[in-house]
C-alpha cells in the first residue's frame, strides 16, 4: 500500500470515529469497518486473486478503498453498493482522493436489487457490511452469484453476534460452504464455497 493511500485511510478512519462518537442514532453514523477487518478482507482478495468483488454497504468509502487497492493489484474490479445518496457522493470523493476511483463502480441502490441483477457464478468475493437483518433475505442470491471457491465475508460478526446468528446458521447448514469466524476488528465471518451444492 502506497503512503498516500495509507494516509487517506488513516484520516478517514479517524474522521469516522470522531463523527460517530456523539451520535446515538446508529443510522446517522458512518459505521466504518475497522482497519483490521478491512485488512483481512483485502488479504482474502489478494490470496484468492479475486477479480470480481461486490461490497454491500459502502458508507463513505473507507472499506472500499482497501478493496479497490486489492483489486488494482489483481487486475480486477470492485462494485460497491450504497443506498444513501449523500454517502455515495462522499464515497466517490474519497475513492478519487485515494487514487483508486478507476477500479471501482459505486452503485446508488439497494443491495437486494443489485444481487438480483448480478449474473450467476460471477463474483469472487462478496462483502456484507449493511443492515444485518436483511442478510437472511439475501442468502439465495448470494449463493447464486458466488463463483466456485468464492468467499462471503460478513463484518460485525462478533460485535453484533446476535444480529448475525440466523444468517450464520444458514451458512453453516449449507454443505458446500466452509464457515469460519475470525475475531479481528468487530469480527469477520467468512464462508468459502469449497464444492458444488448437493
Amino acid at each position: 500500500m502506497d503512503p498516500q493511500l495509507a494516509r487517506v485511510l488513516d484520516d478517514l478512519y479517524q474522521e469516522g470515529r470522531a463523527h460517530d462518537g456523539p451520535l446515538a442514532d446508529r443510522l446517522l453514523r458512518l459505521r466504518n469497518m475497522t482497519p483490521d477487518a478491512a485488512r483481512l478482507i483485502a488479504l482474502l482478495i489478494h490470496v484468492g486473486r479475486g477479480t470480481s468483488v461486490l461490497e454491500i454497504g459502502t458508507s463513505n468509502g473507507y472499506s472500499a478503498i482497501w478493496f479497490a487497492d486489492a483489486v488494482r493489484d489483481t487486475g480486477g474490479r470492485l462494485t460497491t453498493v450504497e443506498i444513501d445518496e449523500t454517502r455515495v457522493a462522499a464515497a466517490l470523493r474519497n475513492l478519487e482522493r485515494a487514487g483508486v476511483g478507476a477500479h471501482v463502480d459505486v452503485v446508488h441502490g439497494d443491495g437486494a436489487d443489485v444481487l438480483a441483477k448480478t449474473a450467476d457464478g460471477s463474483v469472487d468475493l462478496v462483502v456484507l457490511d449493511a443492515e444485518r437483518p436483511a442478510y437472511v433475505e439475501y442468502w439465495p442470491r448470494l449463493r447464486r452469484v458466488l463463483k466456485p471457491y468464492g468467499v462471503l465475508a460478513v463484518d460485525n460478526a462478533v460485535s453484533h453476534r446476535e444480529q448475525v446468528a440466523d444468517f450464520r446458521e444458514l451458512l453453516t447448514a449449507a454443505p458446500e460452504f466452509s464457515v469460519q469466524l475470525h475475531e479481528v476488528g468487530d469480527g469477520v465471518l467468512t464462508a468459502a464455497r469449497v464444492r458444488e451444492a448437493d
